[in-house]
C-alpha cells in the first residue's frame, strides 16, 4: 500500500514537472527569440513591415493629384496624391547609379523633372512606365556639349513641350522606364526597377502625364 502511494506521489511530481515545463516554453514562444537567440530590433521591424504590407489596403482609385518622387541615395519611390504621401517602395538603379545621365550607354538614372510618357503592358519586364528623359534640360547640355545636333536638339525641346515622348534614339540616351522585375540591386540600364506586385499597383495607380521627380 504505501509502495503504491509513494509510485502515484511521484507520478504526480513528474507530471507537474512537465506541464510547468510545457507553460514556460508556450511562454517564449510569443516572444521575439528564436532557437534561443534574441531577435534584433531590425528583424523585429522587418517582421512587422512585411505584415504590414501584407495587409495594406487597396488603392482608392482615380488619384486626386498623383505624382512620383525617386530619392535614389535611398532606394526608395514614394507614390503621392497631392501632398498625401500614400506608398513607399524600394527600388533598383542603374549599375553606375550615382550622378545624373549624360549619354546613352553611361548605366546611369537620370536626375530631374519628368512625367510619365507611356504606360506599357507588354513590356519585357512585367510593366513599364516610361520617363520623359531626355528632357529640356538634358538637350541643353547635349547640345553644349556636341552631343546631339540642333535639330535632334529641337525635337527633344518640342515634345517636352507638347508633353510626348521625347526622342530615345539620340546619343543622349532614352528609354528610361519605371518597370518590375525586382528591387533587390541596381542592376538595370539605367531604369528604376520595382518588385512585381508593387510595380503593378503604381502602373494601376497612375496615368500618362503623371509627375516623376528624380532626386539624387
Amino acid at each position: 500500500m504505501l509502495m503504491g502511494f509513494r509510485r502515484f506521489k511521484t507520478a504526480g511530481l513528474l507530471s507537474a514537472l512537465v506541464a510547468a515545463t510545457f507553460a514556460v516554453l508556450l511562454a517564449f514562444s510569443g516572444s521575439t527569440r528564436h532557437d534561443g537567440i534574441a531577435a534584433s530590433p531590425q528583424t523585429v521591424a522587418a517582421r512587422a513591415s512585411i505584415e504590414d504590407t501584407a495587409v495594406r489596403s487597396p488603392l482608392k482609385l482615380p488619384l486626386a493629384r498623383p505624382r512620383i518622387v525617386v530619392e535614389k541615395a535611398a532606394r526608395r519611390l514614394t507614390l503621392y496624391a497631392g501632398d498625401e504621401r500614400l506608398r513607399v517602395y524600394r527600388v533598383g538603379l542603374g549599375t553606375s547609379p550615382v550622378g545624373d545621365k549624360v549619354r546613352s550607354g553611361d548605366r546611369r538614372t537620370p536626375e530631374g523633372e519628368f512625367f510619365v510618357c507611356v504606360k506599357n503592358e507588354r513590356s519585357a519586364f512585367y510593366l513599364s512606365l516610361g520617363i520623359s528623359y531626355p528632357d529640356e534640360r538634358a538637350a541643353e547640355r547635349g547640345l553644349r556639349d556636341g552631343l546631339i545636333t540642333r535639330a535632334q536638339y529641337r525635337r527633344i525641346m518640342n515634345a517636352a513641350r507638347r508633353k510626348r515622348t521625347p526622342p530615345w534614339d539620340t546619343a543622349l540616351g532614352g528609354e528610361i522606364f519605371i518597370h518590375g522585375r525586382g528591387a533587390s540591386s541596381d542592376w538595370t540600364w539605367g531604369c528604376i526597377a520595382l518588385e512585381d506586385e508593387d510595380i503593378k499597383e503604381l502602373f494601376d495607380a497612375v496615368p500618362v502625364g503623371t509627375p516623376v521627380r528624380i532626386e539624387p
